[in-house]
């Protein structure tokens, strides 16, 4: 017996011992992927010697003699903060996920690979300037160079996630660069889903549907299943389950969700510095490490300074010497879904306007890490692309014997847009600058320019134009067949109804029409107005504007959709009946309601009245469209439609009229239904949160969660490698912060802006940054995260364009020198 006890302590001993050397070498190796940022190299491709020198916040100004070698040190910096991801961003474009991650990636290849964004990306090389070419071609130099210092020097495959997923490290192409920004247009724009939602509902609810998917003054729509004749068929709804936000996020860019931004200028007049100052924060999906990464380059055109994505040469927000710009998604009505109605008994061949056609169709080969791999089939059509109608909700508006196709502006082998943004990021003036953006083609954006001279927005990016006669307008499938589906000729890049000028000196977008708007019609799914006019107020509020007023506007946490909903939905509620005894439902309600009749409206996450209001109009929404959509109306709740509810509150052609639940007796009316959502409401935040309303805080459910795509959800390593943070705010606020609208949590926060910047024209040394977690990809590095706590107070780091003061306070210089 005492020799087995021995026996059991040694064998114990031993596997302890071994557990040790097997964390002490997984930490070895994944510390040496860390990079050294005070090292020297003689790299191959650099003409003159290079400094990188790192701040303290391991922001990168890249010092450079020539613009070659500014844009290889660029790509080397991404690489060695940010190669992970950008393997996984050139990963997720090419459609080619699957091969890291298994089967859970394998639905977002087979959306890439029908998109095209990888072959669209390859053809539109040709079409970059010189310039670009010249730049891209350094980029890709400068992230090889990276690629093979850590193949020498052995330094930990270059990041540690490679150490649990499967796949090589492929050399960087230009073309990777492309179809990043391709991928970055494909995520930018939900309009297939919006109309995707406005024929579910016209299928469900053919009468009243309009009210909810209708914005204000559009013409009604016909009904959808008449557009395809009297026996079209659709399928019946899918079960319904909660959205997999992570699944989603697996490239970092969720294809078809859509993003916003805000954009807002102000001129020398109304600045107290007597220079136009500049804002802007584009609203991405919070992920580990965010989207964004800060840098300065110098260039033989001037420094400059602001936000860049890793994978993409060039600071897509940001200021030099004489000008600043922003960029926000335009919303612009840019795809269109086109049935095509395939022939019986001819599965290759189609109905085009003229006639019979046959699809265009190749074959590609996805590969699935630990399954076999899947051989599929591409068709194309004249309108475009064939989506399965597995992808993007397709399902359920697509009639028997049609398949649906993608009509999208993204689709160019032509797209000149990285030129036009290199070109941007070096204009001198706004009428530089202008010039510069006709180029863009994929996403439309709006684009703030500020110069010494004054503000304006332009209107970039290529906008269809659809015949009169178009059966939907481009806001639902069309059938293929109909020749009024046809786009016309786009309207001209130098259409000069696409700039803005200030009004007031003040020029401000948020994703809704600019102010002083532009007379193009651009679509029907823009951003939700109620911020553009939150914004609008501020900056009206103000005569004379400084950096901290800009900065107060950019992190406004106040709800324009709870001002705008409460006193109409409550109007019946407040201060009525006996007061009730404490402890009763009765008396709960009662003191939500106080609390709400006092409230500015403001989503602070140390506050009760955010909580309750949001769960409310939860409550409420769903309530009124439950009984007419059934299993879709769970969906469509995902996301608070303030017009809608004020439609039925206003009673808005006769829109009250959600407010009965048609499958009971009684016609109830919308204070009965009021009443009864926040008694729901109330239920469900007792049973999380306890009885006491005045405890309850929004921040306790409001979280903020920046998941890793790749290990985010993994035993242990999820918990190191994600971050989680309370925030304030909400999907209409300026600082904006939707929530998943579904599952366990359905107030968590699961986007926001991965970048701030503010811009001062007065002081180069005086505009503001910051980024949503940190500079750094390596979990283990403590610039990992060290930005994200001071993005959630609201605060930035200052950037200079003067390399004297970035060299004075480096905590890191690499130097890059030409081989011998």
């Amino acid at each position: 017996m005492l020799s087995l006890f021995r026996w059991l302590v040694r064998l114990t001993i031993g596997l302890i011992a071994v557990s040790v050397g097997a964390l002490a070498l997984a930490w070895y190796f994944a510390v040496r992927s860390l990079p050294d940022y005070d090292a020297s190299l003689a790299l191959a491709g650099v003409e003159q010697p290079v400094e990188i020198v790192r701040t303290t916040e391991n922001i990168p100004h890249i010092l450079a003699s020539t613009d070659r070698d500014a844009f290889f040190a660029l790509g080397f910096a991404h690489a060695q903060d940010r190669l992970f991801q950008m393997v996984v961003l050139r990963r997720a474009a090419q459609g080619r996920l699957a091969e890291m991650f298994g089967e859970r990636a394998y639905a977002a290849d087979d959306l890439a690979r029908r998109l095209g964004l990888w072959r669209h990306a390859q053809a539109s090389l040709a079409a970059q300037d010189q310039t670009t070419r010249r730049a891209l071609q350094a980029y890709a130099d400068g992230v090889n160079a990276w690629v093979e210092q850590v193949n020498q020097g052995a330094l930990g495959r270059g990041a540690p996630e490679f150490f649990l997923l499967p796949g090589d490290i492929a050399y960087w192409q230009p073309a990777d660069s492309l179809a990043i920004l391709k991928l970055v247009a494909a995520g930018a724009s939900r309009q297939v889903s919006a109309e995707v939602a406005r024929a579910r509902v016209s299928l469900a609810a053919p009468e009243r549907g309009g009210d909810l998917v209708r914005a204000a003054g559009e013409a009604p729509l016909p009904p959808y299943a008449a557009l395809f004749g009297e026996g079209a068929r659709f399928a019946a709804p899918p079960e319904t389950a909660a959205e997999d936000w992570f699944a989603g996020l697996v490239g970092y860019i969720r294809v078809g969700r859509g993003s916003s931004a805000n954009g807002f200028a102000a001129s020398a007049s109304r600045t107290a510095a007597g220079a136009p100052l500049l804002a802007n924060d584009p609203h991405v999906a919070l992920t580990a490490p965010s989207l964004w990464y800060l840098a300065r380059l110098d260039l033989r055109a001037g420094s400059v300074i602001g936000g860049t994505i890793p994978g993409i040469p060039a600071v897509l927000t940001g200021r030099n010497q004489q000008l600043a710009w922003g960029l926000t998604p335009a919303w612009v009505d840019d795809q269109d879904i086109v049935m095509e109605e395939v022939q019986p008994g001819a599965p290759d061949r189609y109905l085009a306007a003229g006639g019979w056609r046959e699809f265009s169709t190749r074959h590609e080969v996805i590969r699935i890490h630990g399954a076999e791999d899947r051989r599929i089939t591409l068709r194309e059509t004249e309108s475009g692309p064939v989506i399965p109608p597995a992808h993007l909700g397709l399902q359920t508006v697509t009639p028997d014997g049609f398949v649906p196709a993608l009509r999208w502006t993204g689709l160019s082998a032509q797209d000149t847009t990285l030129s036009a943004l290199i070109a941007l990021m070096q204009a001198p003036d706004r009428s530089g600058a202008t010039k510069a953006a006709r180029g863009i083609v994929a996403p439309a954006v709006q684009v703030t320019l500020a110069d010494a001279d004054g503000v304006a927005q332009v209107l970039a990016g290529e906008i269809p134009r659809r015949p009169p006669e178009h059966p939907t307008a481009g806001r639902m499938p069309a059938p293929g067949r109909d020749p009024a589906v046809r786009w016309l000729e786009p309207v001209a890049p130098d259409d000069p109804l696409r700039v803005t000028e200030p009004a007031q000196g003040m020029v401000a977008a948020t994703g809704a029409e600019a102010t002083g708007a532009t007379a193009l019609a651009v679509g029907h799914d823009r951003d939700e107005p109620l911020r553009l006019a939150r914004l609008s107020r501020l900056l009206a509020a103000r005569e004379i504007h400084s950096r901290d007023s800009f900065i107060d506007a950019q992190l406004d946490t106040v709800s324009p959709a709870a001002r705008a909903l409460l006193p109409l939905v409550g109007a019946d509620l407040w201060f009525t009946g006996e007061a009730a005894a404490p402890g009763t439902p009765e008396r709960q309600r009662q003191d939500a309601l106080a609390l709400l009749a006092e409230w500015d409206g403001n989503m602070g996450e140390h506050l009760p009245e955010p909580l309750i209001y949001s769960a409310w109009m939860q409550h409420l929404q769903l309530r009124l469209i439950h009984d007419e959509l059934g299993a879709l109306a769970g969906e469509l709740s995902a996301e608070l439609r303030p017009a809608f509810i004020d439609r039925v509150f206003r009673n808005t052609g006769g829109a009250a009229a959600w407010c009965d639940v048609v499958q009971s007796a009684p016609v109830e009316d919308c204070a009965t239904i009021a009443r009864q959502a926040l008694d729901a409401a109330l239920i469900e935040l007792s049973a999380r949160f306890g009885p006491d309303v005045e405890s309850w805080r929004w921040g306790d459910a409001h979280v903020a969660r920046h998941e890793h795509p790749a290990l985010g959800q993994m035993p242990l390593i999820g918990w190191v490698v994600s971050l989680v943070q309370s925030t304030s705010g909400d999907g209409s606020s300026l600082a904006r912060a939707p929530a998943t609208g579904a599952g366990a949590n359905p107030w968590a926060a699961v986007g926001g802006a991965g970048y701030r910047g503010v811009y001062d024209l007065a002081d180069p040394d005086s505009s503001v940054f910051i980024i949503a977690t940190g500079q750094s990809g390596h979990p283990l590095s403590r610039h990992y995260d060290d930005l994200a706590e001071r993005w959630r107070r609201g605060e930035y780091v200052t950037m200079s364009l003067d390399p004297t003061l970035a060299r004075a306070g480096a905590r890191g210089v690499t130097v890059l020198r030409p081989l011998p």
